[in-house]
């Protein structure tokens, strides 16, 4: 039987979604607005008739938020939000770092701040006096744009396999928003698990999205389902040259990979063949059953399909299919 749990810890004021003054920092709009609307429902979750004041910098004048924090005859509870907070005028700035230091009770400050040198000041003030952050950064990396796909998933409670998690970022791109939105689409509209079968029926459409799964499909030597993928993007309009380029990269990775000094770290790996590390792990899935003779096959098959398609052939769709076959019998050659 197991033991009971120990008792959790409450948490002191600064981790509280209600601390006195959170402070947002970064330059994605939308972990922003998710940061600002937590705190909204919490205070509204304590009290439904919250006042919530958002501002912009030039709304937020020297004085203001004095008055937008002096105490009421109502005892109301306030929630107050001021956007690019780097870009307040120095005696705003004064006046928000006097408040920091007596905060006044029943309010909620929400600073949301760029991150960068701007403003550092306030940013430092803000900190020093305990406020709760949260970081609102860019997210760049595609590793970091899967993660983001998969906490969506996890937060709706639905399941997603790797591959589609995947799929969605190759189809989407870097807009969280969008990511966002076709994770909501696809839970609202598909029942069990979600995979890259599902992904590809909603959003393979893509440009993007429907030239590498070809690739993908063709280096993992999967000829029947590159060749339909193949065709069904070409019938909805996705270029030859855009499959020829996918193709490319697709055969040239395995061939780094494939070449690349033994031993090396993952990172240095990553830094060493110009890949992300989510990339390599997928080239060295991808790279089974190849070897030397079929890489140069294979790109010999991509150059002569280039051609094909940029005037060198009359049907571009017809040395597409014999690259996409090509390729795939080379990935199965050792």
């Amino acid at each position: 039987m197991l033991g009971a749990m120990p008792p959790k810890a409450k948490n002191t004021a600064a981790d509280h979604v209600l601390a006195p003054c959170s402070l947002l920092v970064g330059q994605e709009e939308l972990l922003v607005d998710r940061a600002v609307r937590q705190v909204v429902d919490a205070a509204r979750t304590e009290d439904a008739d919250t006042d919530v004041r958002e501002l912009a910098p030039g709304e937020l004048q020297p004085g203001t938020l004095a008055e937008l924090t002096s105490p009421s005859l109502f005892a109301e509870r306030k929630v107050v939000v001021v956007r690019q907070a780097q870009d307040l005028s120095a005696d705003t700035v004064k006046d928000v770092k006097a408040y920091l230091v007596a905060p006044a009770e029943e309010i909620t400050l929400v600073l949301a701040h760029a991150g960068g040198a701007k403003g550092k000041g306030l940013l430092d003030a803000a900190r020093k006096a305990g406020a709760r952050e949260v970081p609102c950064a860019k997210v760049t990396r595609p590793a970091d744009r899967l993660a983001f796909v998969r906490g969506e998933f996890r937060a709706i409670g639905r399941s997603a396999t790797p591959e589609a998690c995947q799929a969605l970022v190759d189809a989407i791109g870097s807009d969280l928003r969008e990511l966002a939105s076709a994770c909501a689409q696809l839970t609202a509209d598909v029942e069990g698990t979600i995979d890259e079968a599902v992904v590809g029926r909603y959003y393979t459409g893509r440009a993007e999205a429907s030239s590498f799964t070809v690739a993908d499909r063709a280096v993992e030597g999967r000829a029947a389902e590159a060749l339909e993928t193949l065709r069904w993007a070409l019938a909805t309009g996705v270029a030859p040259v855009l499959v020829t380029s996918a193709l490319a990269q697709g055969v040239r990775a395995i061939g780094k990979l494939a070449s690349a000094p033994g031993g090396m770290r993952p990172g240095d790996l990553a830094r060493e063949l110009g890949m992300p590390p989510w990339k390599i792990d997928r080239v060295r899935q991808q790279m089974r059953g190849w070897n030397a003779d079929g890489v140069s096959v294979a790109l010999r098959a991509v150059a002569e399909a280039d051609a094909a398609v940029k005037g060198g052939g009359y049907d571009p769709a017809y040395a597409l299919e014999k690259a996409v076959v090509t390729i795939a019998r080379a990935a199965r050659s050792r």
